[in-house]
């Protein structure tokens, strides 16, 4: 089946107390609905579409250069409406991966798995293990089979206490998915469409769904305000830390890079404290670079040393070269 990628961006984001709409708020120097496009590139599909409303205007320019399918929800009444509005540019034998503008650090691994557990006659979804569940939709399961997903606000006391969260992450074939959606209702505490009715649909119409637990919870998680944002900021810086130095670079302290950009790396690559690398960086074999350093849109030849204090910007360097302490390198 062809895929189709619906990414849900229409929210405010009260609680960012911010001009800025919830999913351009900026995560290693991009948006957060940036880092989703991307992720959902990787997974090679047909269509990208994303459904917007706050800050409409301001979105779509953000993220004017990438191709992507665009559909406004103009009032804000659900995740299910939400998705609604994408279905009339996506074909019956497509499969729908639903995806989130603020849950930026989603695995194209763990989406290909989810991906690979659905059909044209089954759907998957991505639950989480939490210790504090509190403000996720509980998964209800019966003899480990999921039956339905129930929203916080709606959940009595026994379901409260289950630990199984839904991520909201899921893949669904489209003509059943666009069945689903036409039967959802709003008897609800929010009074709004839930997208995640539909499970209890699926089962009632004996659809397979099948369950992918998240590998980790940092997957799943969402942005709702500034500290929650510090804390993906230091999770991604974590994960790009850990690619680079996979990929042979030596980092004096990985919890004091920072990462913001495409970035490759020769061998036996040398990065101490506090070294900011952004746009796209090339460090030949064998670079040092010392601390302090702001190292932007850059190719640095091997052998090269980066004395501490120096900021290097839209520049070539050749093999060899000593540059610094305190200097800076302009552009071109």
């Amino acid at each position: 089946m062809k895929l189709a990628v619906v990414i849900l961006a229409a929210g405010q984001g009260k609680r960012m107390k911010s001009d800025l709409p919830k999913v351009l708020q900026p995560l290693a120097g991009r948006p957060l609905l940036g880092h989703v496009v991307s992720r959902a590139r990787a997974l090679n599909p047909s269509s990208i579409h994303v459904v917007y409303g706050h800050g409409g205007d301001a979105v779509r320019e953000a993220l004017v250069k990438e191709k992507l399918q665009w559909a406004l929800q103009g009032e804000q009444l659900g995740t299910g409406h939400a998705v609604m509005q994408a279905m009339p540019n996506v074909a019956d034998d497509e499969l729908v991966l639903v995806l989130y503008g603020d849950v930026p650090l989603i695995d194209a691994g763990t989406l290909r798995q989810l991906i690979a557990a659905a059909g044209a006659k089954a759907m998957s979804l991505l639950t989480v293990m939490l210790d504090n569940p509190s403000g996720y939709g509980r998964i209800v399961r019966k003899s480990g089979a999921i039956q339905k997903i129930v929203e916080q606000k709606d959940a009595t006391k026994a379901q409260l206490k289950i630990r199984e969260g839904n991520s909201g992450i899921m893949a669904v074939p489209a003509k059943l998915l666009r069945k689903w959606l036409g039967k959802l209702g709003n008897r609800n505490a929010q009074g709004e469409y839930y997208l995640t009715d539909i499970i209890a649909m699926a089962v009632k119409d004996k659809v397979k769904v099948t369950p992918l637990i998240a590998p980790t919870v940092a997957e799943v998680l969402g942005v709702n305000d500034k500290a929650q944002l510090a804390e993906l900021e230091a999770m991604h810086r974590a994960e790009r830390a850990r690619e680079l130095m996979v990929a042979g670079a030596t980092i004096i302290d990985p919890s004091r890079i920072d990462i913001r950009g495409d970035i490759s790396v020769g061998r036996d690559v040398f990065l101490d404290a506090n070294v900011l690398l952004e746009g796209k960086v090339t460090l030949g074999d064998r670079v040092r670079v010392g601390p302090n350093v702001v190292l932007r849109d850059v190719t640095i030849g091997s052998d090269s040393v980066i004395h501490p204090n120096s900021v290097l910007e839209q520049s070539v360097l050749g093999a060899g070269c000593i540059i610094g302490p305190y200097a800076r390198v302009r552009p071109g």
